[in-house]
């Protein structure tokens, strides 16, 4: 029994992206949230980044996808990234992978964490399917690897590799995922190290800290059996990064207002709770994620007022 909690409470807190973009302030280009996609929020599960992240935004959501199989001309390198943080911006992700695919033996470090962003963007599409999905997140992980062995000064490259650790984790069992969790927390804090002004990662880190730090006692029991160092956070330390994304950037996300909320209602500030709680639900819902933050955060104020 305990086990079979374990393993539903992974599912629930271990990082989970969808693909996402926004263009304003520090995040320009680098945004990588939890946005997730319809079939995601419908199963229940929490959401966690690097984050990246489904990184959605103005609606990753194949609203603006085009069909078919555009040409795309190679670009001179300056050109090139010019070019693919356009396509992002524009959430043209099968132009994007087009584009960068191309550049695939590269060993420029800017053009393969963007391939691995674009190929984990496209294994979240809703019409992706499962093997292909399975082949994307695998590859997006392999891209985001060289490019961090290519240049490990790249906080870019940090963020994208913990996120495509966790994306491979669904495919390698409870036990890796859980194993993976400090990797993807180191690599997360060193990104933060790198850009200390990427709100987004800072976001995923308080998420992974929030996720940890909710965990049952016999949850941890079950986990420290498993591992002599299993991962272990608290609800301070979740708040802290949460508003330190806050201070890089107000209001660049809902989902954060809303984990602000949740963060102090679990350590019993009421008043502050309601506060971060109302900005959420008040947030404009430009994304479905957007509208189950909103929801929640109803729900939430409903049950403290």
């Amino acid at each position: 029994m305990a086990g079979r909690a374990l393993t539903r409470c992974v599912n629930r807190t271990l990082l989970e992206f969808a693909p996402g973009a926004k263009t304003r302030g520090n995040n320009r280009y680098y945004w990588t949230t939890l946005r997730r996609t319809a079939s995601s929020l419908s199963c229940g599960r929490a959401a966690f980044l690097l984050g990246l992240p489904a990184l959605s935004y103005l609606s990753y959501e194949a609203a603006h996808r085009r069909k078919g199989s555009p040409v795309v001309y190679a670009l001179e390198k300056e050109g090139v990234l010019e070019q693919a943080d356009y396509f992002y911006g524009c959430a043209e992700t099968e132009k994007l992978y087009l584009l960068l695919l191309q550049y695939k033996d590269s060993d420029d470090a800017e053009c393969l964490w963007r391939l691995a962003r674009v190929s984990r963007d496209l294994s979240l599409l809703p019409d992706t399917e499962a093997e292909r999905k399975k082949q994307l997140v695998f590859e997006a992980f392999e891209y985001a690897k060289r490019a961090l062995e290519k240049d490990d000064t790249c906080f870019a490259a940090h963020k994208w590799y913990a996120v495509c650790l966790s994306d491979v984790g669904e495919y390698q069992g409870v036990k890796m995922k859980i194993g993976n969790s400090n990797i993807i927390r180191h690599h997360l804090e060193r990104a933060v190290e790198l850009n200390s002004k990427d709100a987004t990662s800072l976001h995923i880190l308080g998420y992974w800290c929030f996720a940890f730090a909710e965990l049952p006692w016999f949850q941890r029991k079950v986990a420290a059996v498993l591992f002599s160092s299993p991962p272990t956070s608290t609800y301070e330390e979740a708040l802290d990064f949460f508003l330190k994304a806050e201070q890089v950037d107000p209001n660049f996300y809902s989902k954060n207002l809303l984990m602000l909320g949740k963060t102090y209602l679990a350590m019993k500030d009421k008043q502050k709770a309601q506060l971060w709680l109302t900005k959420a639900k008040d947030y404009p819902a430009h994304t479905l994620e957007d509208k189950e933050v909103h929801k929640e955060a109803v729900d939430l104020l409903k049950k403290i007022e």
